[in-house]
Parts: C-alpha cells; structure tokens; sequence
C-alpha cells in the first residue's frame, strides 16, 4: 500500500493558478469544488497529461514528476487509471477486447485470467461478448472501470464518473468499487458535486475552491459542518439567509436570529462570535425542515414558521416546495408526505426546525462582489 503525495503549482495565462499540497492515503479520496476550481486540472497533472509549472508527484517511494530534477515520467509509465465522465470505450471492440487492450502485453494466460477477475470483480462477466453501443449506461460505466483497473494500477483517478446515472446504478457501482478498493487498497482521487457519493465511498475530503484546498477531513466535517457559504452550498445546503442577531444565550450556547422578511426569530447554534446586531448568514438543508399542516406543539424543536406554499415541483425522490415565511424557504419531502399531507400551491403550512439544522457560515465574498 502506498502514499500518493502532491506538490503541485500550474499557471495558466487567463490569471488562474492551481496550487495545491496533500497527501492521498489507500483508500478514497473526495475532491469537491465549483466548476473551474481547478480539480480536473490537478488530476491531468497526477496522470501527467497536464505538466505543472512547479512541484512534485510521488506514489510511495516512485517519483512521477519533480520540476527541480526535471523528471517527468510519460503518460503510459506511470501506471495510473483514469476514468472520465465521458466514458472513451472502443466503440468497435468487445467489452472483453476493450477490457484486453490496457493488458495486451501480457502472456495469454495471465490475460484472460486479469479479464475473468475484474469482470467478475463489476458484474459485466455476462457482457464480454457485447460491443459498448449494445449495452446500458451503467454497463458501459462498469466496463469502464474495468478497463482502468485491470492492469492493477498504483492509483486510480475518477472524473465523475456516475455524474449520468440513475441513482440505484450508482449505488451498485460504488458498492462495487469500495469492495474492489477494500481488497486492493490503492489511493483513487475521485470528483464528484454529489455529497451522497462522497458519504457513501470517501474516508476524507478535499475541498478546491480558486485553486487552493480550503477545506479537508471527514465527509461529515466538511459538508455537514460547514464553516463558509461555499462548504454549505456543496454539502447541499439550498437555503441561505442574511439575518441579524438579536439576541445570545452563552450559556445554551445558542443565539436568536431575526431572518429579513420573517415575522419571528430562529434560534440557531451560536458557532461564531456574533454579538447582537452583528450580521450573520444562516445555511440550511430543505430536507431537515419538517412540514405540519396544523401548528405544532408540544415539540422539543425550537423554530416554529408559518408560511404559505408558492411552488411544488417533483425532484427524482424527492418533492420540493417553494414555502413563502417572508423568504422563500426550499423546503424537500417524500412524495408519499405531499400525497399523505395533501400540499399545493397556496396551502398553509408550519415549518419545524431544529436548532442545530441551522449553520451560522461565513460569507463566501467572491460569489458575492
């Protein structure tokens, strides 16, 4: 089992520059970001497609690229797979040729031997015989990965790779790809705007926001604490509010927030050091807002909100309501709640939530200049 460690700086003309330092364990590793962060361009230079300005790439005690020693090992001796969003099967081949042709320099045996294992490894053993257009999605995708792995490479790069999928495929493939890593134990960098990915398959997450790491540690540090707008906003968070603080409780270590627009306070977690008449932003999830057609009472649930439903929309599993309270609140039940519930357009409605699903986070200053 081996480190793969990163040094990495590359300057592009247009003014933006990646400059990243980390270490990837065995295991799976979460690389989450905006569009243009730069998380595509660090695994083009892991894989040397992209050679950095500056730096150096390690996996255990083999050096693929050190700027300083001008070293910089070619593409195909670096031993490393790499899987895109856009998958680029052979589309002529079989699935078993495509699964032989990253093995071709083998003896016969070992080669049919490497192909039985990994196809039985993704569940495509059934397919060898298919070409990639007479097979589905999910299908395609295994074969993919298969293709990557079968030469047993030192790391494994993952450019959303189940982005296209359904959700039940994906959740077999990830199923499939943690037990493969389980046995194999090799570092895959994997990226992903999925936060149910990232629970499911990640032991640590990387956040890139302009270039630079700005967050790591485990999925639930870093998406379900977040500390900044942005960390919200990828953990899937939709709702954000500008509020003034009205109040504090040192001693509940709870402070009361009067959202512009609402007609009460919220009571939220005092996880900054906001004094009253300070400013704060609050992030919180749709799916930890409960819905009540009657007031609640009796409830340990601090934040009790009325407001009326503007919008009803069905999201994959999920429905989503647009609830006026003053702000528009996104608000996500379970189709059976809206059917059992009987919620349309311009029902009234009572929003419970807890506390601690409120996050007071900082401002992420760019997305608002």
């Amino acid at each position: 089992m081996s480190t793969l460690s990163v040094t990495c700086c590359v300057r592009r003309s247009t003014g933006f520059e990646l400059d990243v330092t980390f270490e990837a364990e065995p295991g799976i590793t979460i690389l989450f970001g905006p569009s243009g962060s730069g998380k595509s361009t660090l695994l083009r230079c892991v894989s040397g497609l992209t050679r950095p300005d500056s730096g150096a790439i390690r996996i255990g005690d083999r050096l693929l690229f050190d700027a300083s020693a001008a070293i910089d090992v070619p593409v195909a001796k670096r031993n490393i797979g790499y899987v895109f969003q856009q998958l680029a099967l052979f589309p002529h081949l079989s699935v078993a040729d495509n699964l032989r042709y990253g093995v071709r320099h083998l003896g016969t045996a070992d080669t049919l031997e490497r192909i039985q294992r990994i196809a039985t490894s993704f569940r495509i053993s059934h397919l060898l015989d298919r070409q990639p257009d007479a097979i589905s999605g999910g299908e395609r995708q295994r074969t993919a990965l298969a293709r990557s792995l079968v030469t047993d490479p030192a790391a494994l790069l993952l450019d959303e790779p189940l982005a296209a999928l359904d959700h039940r495929t994906q959740t077999l493939i990830i199923d499939d790809l943690r037990r493969w890593n389980d046995a194999r134990r090799i570092p895959i960098l994997y990226v992903t705007h999925a936060h149910r990915e990232a629970f499911a398959l990640g032991a640590r997450a990387l956040v890139i926001e302009r270039g630079r790491i700005v967050s790591s540690g485990t999925p639930h540090e870093v998406l379900d604490a977040p500390s900044t707008e942005l960390l919200a906003a990828i953990g899937g968070f939709e709702n954000f509010f500008d509020a003034e603080v009205r109040s504090v409780s040192r001693q509940a270590g709870t402070m009361a927030c009067r959202v512009a627009g609402m007609a009460v306070d919220l009571e939220v977690p005092r996880l900054t050091s906001a004094e009253p008449g300070h400013h704060v932003r609050l992030a919180l999830r749709g799916g930890d807002i409960l819905v009540a057609t009657t007031k609640p009472s009796g409830l340990s649930a601090r934040n009790i909100v009325s407001g009326t439903i503007r919008g009803v929309r069905r999201l994959g599993m999920t429905v989503a309501l647009q609830v006026d309270a003053g702000p528009i609140f996104d608000v996500h039940v379970t189709p059976h709640a809206c059917e059992a519930l009987g919620l349309h357009e311009g029902a009234t409605v009572w929003l419970v939530i807890k506390t601690h699903s409120c996050h007071p986070v900082a401002l992420d200053r760019a997305a608002h200049a």
